[in-house]
């Protein structure tokens, strides 16, 4: 049986439009996480981090983060070694919005360990938070768990 080019041109545009409904359908169950729910309110105060995160810059030295086994090892700079530090840790998992970790510490040495779960694997930034004497202190660090 021979095609006539009519009938080409109908299974050529019966496939496009297939593919395109199926890309429709992909695209519709993809799922997308905003990295905070109030990205708007977060946004105002952002200054604050932006001079937290200077302050921690000019110290003289800088965060040590090393990965012993299940266990997080975090070194604060001398600086901040001193006094005790309220300490905010926020794990932000790059690829799941479920990997993410947040916890609060009293830190007296400036040396402590976060456990971390058997199940956080992959790409994640570490956002740490340090309230030393009322001053306030911002450290990102990439890390791959």
């Amino acid at each position: 049986m021979k095609i006539n080019w009519g009938h080409s041109i109908i299974i050529v545009y019966a496939i496009f439009v297939g593919g395109i409904l199926l890309l429709a359908y992909n695209s519709s169950q993809q799922k997308f996480d905003l990295v905070q729910s109030d990205y708007y309110g977060a946004e105002l105060k952002y200054q604050k981090v932006i001079d937290a995160t200077q302050r921690a810059s000019n110290l003289a030295e800088a965060l040590q983060v090393e990965t012993k086994g299940s266990l997080l090892h975090i070194t604060l700079p001398k600086n901040l070694q001193t006094n005790a530090s309220k300490v905010a840790i926020e794990m932000y998992c790059i690829a799941d919005e479920k990997g993410d970790m947040k916890k609060e510490k009293l830190v007296q040495n400036g040396v402590f360990d976060i456990e971390l779960l058997s199940t956080m694997k992959g790409n994640y930034t570490l956002k740490l938070s340090v309230d030393n004497n009322g001053v306030n202190y911002y450290f990102e660090k990439k890390l791959m768990l």
